[in-house]
């Protein structure tokens, strides 16, 4: 991200730990199935590097690449512990990658189109990287699908608030639903689309959700985006974060939403 743009979330340390808990299993299962063994995989924005260094136990080698150091530094830290030598990370702009042309088997994106003021220009970068016949693997959420119960005015709120704050930072919150339209326009063929939703139904699940934007609403980047930005005030702020911790103690509290998926293909020579 070396665009426009502005990076809505931040890296407050609760949002951290809820990225430290992605894995490749839930984060790339639409993928899994079309890695082989030798493959050399690019991770674009891998964060803290929970899923590249999932993705590295399956595939010959795995490289991260984010525009944070501090991000690189902490998942070459989680290489280094969990004994995984097949991974590594650089920092560096998916709008200007640090490899040679044809240099990767696939390339994949968990939760980082969504950011990029122009997501065609990073997927055509992607496949400039990629060998003839190589992969790009993205997946994003559309944060328009978002449903919840029991049903809260100020989590409405947040809802709207939070699309306006990403639309200004130069994002698209929906991006889910743009990603087979993005990959044909950067000149990938053959994608294969499917959907995954995220669901927050069980005790454990809200307490993660619901804790988690609990501080993010007021803490966050995305809190100070959004009083700077003439969205909302910090009052209005604080009452979302009130409604998250009630929502996260409701015995039947729900919270789900849809990520589009796709694979598809550089053509060949």
């Amino acid at each position: 991200m070396t665009g426009t743009e502005r990076y809505t979330h931040g890296y407050h340390e609760v949002i951290l730990e809820f990225y430290r808990r992605r894995t490749a299993e839930a984060c790339a299962a639409f993928l899994l199935p079309h890695l082989q063994p030798d493959a050399t995989v690019l991770d674009m924005g891998s964060g803290p590097g929970t899923i590249t260094v999932g993705l590295a136990r399956r595939v010959g080698t795995v490289v991260g690449v984010d525009t944070s150091a501090e991000m690189v530094e902490s998942a070459r830290r989680l290489a280094a512990e969990a004994g995984v030598d097949n991974a590594g990370f650089k920092v560096g702009s998916v709008y200007e990658l640090p490899f040679g042309d044809a240099s990767f088997d696939v390339a994949y994106a968990h939760q980082l189109l969504q950011h990029l003021s122009d997501p065609v220009r990073a997927l055509r970068e992607a496949r400039r990287v990629l060998r003839p016949g190589g992969l790009v693997a993205v997946r994003d959420s559309d944060y328009q699908t978002m449903v919840h119960a029991p049903v809260e005015p100020a989590l409405e709120h947040w809802l709207r608030l939070y699309l306006e704050v990403a639309e200004a930072n130069g994002g698209e919150p929906r991006a889910g639903r743009f990603l087979p339209g993005w990959v044909r326009a950067a000149g990938f063929v053959d994608p294969v689309v499917t959907t995954s939703t995220t669901t927050h139904a069980d005790a454990a699940g809200r307490e993660l959700w619901g804790s988690m934007w609990a501080v993010r609403v007021t803490d966050s980047d995305f809190a100070d985006h959004a009083v700077e930005g003439g969205f909302a005030m910090r009052s209005d702020l604080v009452a979302i974060s009130a409604a998250f911790r009630r929502w996260a103690d409701h015995p039947s509290g729900f919270w789900a939403w849809l990520n589009g998926e796709v694979v598809a293909a550089k053509p060949g020579d």
